[in-house]
């Protein structure tokens, strides 16, 4: 079915590489004006671009989602760009290097809680006001991790945080539902984005690290951004109209062992 997003707007956080423009690919391919933004400016052109070649409208915005005077900016920004917001998606992340909890500095502790949960948090603070404001519902989707529903040896702060972000999720849910601004979450294992390959190549074999990864997920590979894409496209859409406060594991399995 084409068509799922026409006249829709949607705010991508994250979008200048990964999940995030594949998510901003597939969303314009459905009809939505997508508003690309991330702290790497030129990515987000890149997206556009690609965005634009194929028929669609789309705009870039730089911000850096632990600044709460940017987040509000680039929401007021697609608002004076495309006049409405409908769906927003607060895809933007970072993980740490591995590390065990006791080795770990608290500033890298603080830097990765900043983005994965408080970007979070200002994501959906000003981004459910504008449409509250607007009253005409809308759809909050947040990026959490399979690593924020079982442990994640190695990775406290990334595990920590994605939790945090699914329960973000669900409070917000609650607090927004009955403005028909729906808030849920996907929960995605090892997809091959740029910060995979970046987990990759910190390790000292990193050919043999990409195997382990993938021959942990029982279906045998790492997940694409683009069935990531799909995932975020069914909550965006009015399919998932009677779905808020849930979690979409996309894991292939990794979570069932």
């Amino acid at each position: 079915m084409a068509g799922r997003l026409t006249g829709k707007v949607a705010l991508i956080t994250g979008a200048a590489s990964g999940i995030g423009r594949a998510t901003a690919l597939v969303f314009a391919s459905e009809g939505a004006r997508v508003v690309a933004a991330d702290r790497d400016l030129a990515g987000c052109e890149q997206t556009v671009s690609q965005i634009e070649a194929q028929g669609g409208q789309a705009s870039a915005v730089r911000v850096e989602v632990t600044d709460a005077a940017q987040v509000e900016t680039t929401i007021q920004a697609a608002l004076h760009k495309f006049g409405q917001l409908n769906i927003l998606f607060n895809n933007a992340g970072t993980a740490e290097t591995a590390i065990s909890i006791m080795d770990m500095a608290e500033e890298e502790w603080d830097r990765v809680m900043a983005v994965n949960a408080k970007g979070v948090f200002l994501g959906i603070k000003y981004g459910a006001a504008a449409m509250l404001k607007a009253g005409q519902g809308g759809s909050i989707i947040n990026t959490a991790s399979v690593a924020g529903v079982v442990g994640y040896a190695g990775h406290a702060a990334y595990s920590a945080s994605k939790a945090a972000c699914l329960h973000l999720t669900r409070t917000a849910a609650l607090e927004l539902a009955r403005a028909n601004i729906r808030v849920n979450a996907i929960a995605p294992a090892f997809t091959a984005t740029p910060m995979v390959d970046e987990l990759a190549a910190s390790s000292r074999d990193p050919e043999r690290a990409m195997k382990k990864l993938a021959q942990a997920i029982p279906l045998g590979r790492l997940g694409t951004p683009h069935e990531i894409a799909n995932a975020a496209l069914f909550l965006a859409s009015d399919e998932s109209s009677f779905m808020t406060g849930a979690v979409m594991t996309l894991d292939g399995g990794l979570t069932i062992q």
